[in-house]
């Protein structure tokens, strides 16, 4: 039930990674009796030895015929033109390529929140999907408890071109598919200076494995995950899934939900173009169903359309965690997350569910489409906060 017009841009998979451009400063900024730290690469033992007699204190040698040292530039000077030694360089430093904010964070005024101080940190979201990445760096430190109702397993190939994830079922919930990790860094990705950051940064994720490595699953097995998110007392559940027909055990475990003060909000489809064609669970009135845009405000053409759409978010072309790396996804339930997330903010400062429903609807941004396709307009995260998309901190 997991949707599959996901448009997979490529995995980024060195986005967070510590890599830069080293510091090309060079030592003729210091004086020829000023300290300076340098690397220097041997041709030989004789120059190995002149390293040794030239340094004032000894940092490191590596195996590969080179060594950090500390000594006067006129030294390492000296060392430069020594025909026994290959190189001698300043000891520069890299930085890490440091956290990507993907547009749609940005778009629902998220970082704004951030700034503020609004994290998210003590509600519960779970993602009720194809489980989440244990392991990925972006969410190992938010993720909480997880329940799997459905078999985490890399063997074996999918029809109609899904692709499993390359990923180990280190738990049961363990994401093999990609899509419940996608939507896990959107709603909740930690700001850790790496990978992306999501609307929430600190409130607990927890995985509620419903969907099967080629993104399918029963109405029995999402019904369950739904009923065990309320029987666990959790905030927000996130529900990236759906169908063109419900089922009167979901629609059950929904209302049970609903019932226990869940907030319940999942993707409206993507059968778009069309007038009315919100999937289920979406269309159940006790969910709110999220359409998407795009980076321009517009409608994404796949998003499915109807009098059930209460709120938009951005959705088209995302980027996020999966596991293993980051990639850039499409669907609505690409939005969804955005809207979790959100939630997550506002129950983690005591708002119920039905308050959090009202906020971010009344507070929602009208971007000029229609009613049936953006329900109350544009998730603005900021506003449903209290705060104005100006505030910095």
């Amino acid at each position: 039930m997991a949707d599959h017009d996901l448009s997979r841009r490529g995995a980024l998979k060195t986005i967070g990674a510590a890599t830069g451009a080293a510091s090309v400063s060079g030592l003729a900024s210091a004086a020829p009796g000023e300290t300076v730290e340098v690397n220097v690469g041997f041709a030989n033992g004789a120059g190995a030895r002149a390293f040794r007699q030239k340094s004032d204190d000894v940092v490191r040698e590596f195996g590969f015929d080179a060594g950090t040292a500390q000594m006067p530039r006129a030294a390492a000077d000296a060392l430069e033109n020594n025909p026994n030694i290959r190189y001698v360089e300043e000891n520069g430093t890299m930085e890490a390529l440091g956290e990507t904010q993907p547009y749609g964070i940005d778009r629902v005024d998220a970082d704004v929140t951030r700034a503020n101080g609004d994290t998210g940190a003590g509600a519960d979201i779970a993602i009720i999907d194809t489980g989440i990445d244990s392991d990925h760096p972006d969410l190992q430190a938010n993720i909480g408890a997880g329940k799997s109702f459905t078999t985490c397993s890399t063997k074996g190939g999918c029809r109609f071109g899904v692709k499993p994830a390359d990923n180990t079922c280190n738990e049961s919930w363990d994401d093999d598919n990609e899509h419940g990790t996608h939507c896990a860094g959107t709603a909740d990705a930690a700001a850790n200076t790496e990978g992306v950051v999501g609307v929430s940064t600190e409130a607990t994720l927890h995985a509620v494995k419903v969907l099967g490595k080629c993104g399918s699953g029963s109405f029995s097995d999402i019904a369950a995950g739904i009923e065990y998110v309320a029987n666990q007392g959790w905030d927000v559940a996130s529900m990236s899934l759906g169908g063109s027909s419900g089922s009167s055990a979901m629609k059950d475990a929904v209302s049970f939900a609903a019932s226990e003060g869940v907030f319940l909000v999942a993707a409206a489809g993507n059968s778009g173009s069309c007038t009315d064609c919100v999937g289920y669970p979406g269309a159940y009135p006790e969910v709110v169903a999220v359409g998407a845009t795009d980076s321009t405000d517009s409608l994404a053409d796949f998003s499915s359309t109807g009098p059930e759409v209460e709120i938009a978010a951005p959705g088209v072309n995302t980027l996020s965690t999966i596991p293993g790396g980051y990639a850039e996804f499409s669907g609505t339930s690409m939005a969804c997350p955005h809207v979790a997330g959100a939630a997550g903010i506002l129950m983690a400062n005591g708002a119920s569910a039905s308050q959090v429903r009202d906020t971010l609807t009344s507070t929602a941004e009208d971007i000029g489409l229609a009613s049936n396709e953006s329900g109350n307009g544009l998730l603005d995260a900021a506003a449903a906060a209290g705060l104005d998309s100006s505030d910095s901190t």
